[in-house]
């Protein structure tokens, strides 16, 4: 129960469920809490717009792009406002650019939901550009923080 309603997750790799729409996929993570009808459908559309994806919400993830996947997988991490978001490796999958997006996207959210991000990354100039703290390890030991 704690993980559900505290920690958001997202993964490098999307893992959306293909037979269901971007907001549908969002709305599967709030239905995992116990919130359905009305309620789910609302909050599935708010965090998609949130994402930047509004237009997009009726598209299946073989019709979306690689960002587009990773903004719905960020979507469905958030959708119900945990104070905590894991992400390991969100923009591994992505080309520059669209990292950037996704990487400005968790930001705001940061920023605007009070959500403490916890984020592994290879890329040292992404994290150094957009973290308020950087640590180091280095074979499961700390060697800079």
């Amino acid at each position: 129960m704690y993980r559900r309603t505290t920690v958001g997750l997202v993964f490098q790799s999307y893992y959306l469920v293909p037979s269901l729409t971007a907001q549908q996929n969002v709305a599967l993570a709030l239905t995992f809490q116990g919130t359905f009808g009305r309620q789910r459908r609302s909050r599935a559309a708010e965090a998609i717009r949130r994402v930047g994806l509004g237009p997009r919400a009726g598209h299946r993830p073989g019709q979306l792009s690689g960002g587009e996947q990773q903004r719905v997988a960020l979507a469905r991490a958030i959708v119900h406002t945990p104070p905590l978001l894991l992400a390991d490796e969100p923009t591994g999958n992505l080309d520059r650019a669209t990292a950037a997006e996704v990487m400005s996207l968790v930001r705001e959210i940061h920023r605007e939901l009070g959500t403490t991000v916890v984020m592994v990354t290879h890329d040292e100039e992404t994290a150094s550009r957009i973290a308020d703290r950087v640590v180091r390890l280095r074979d499961g030991r700390l060697i800079d923080s």
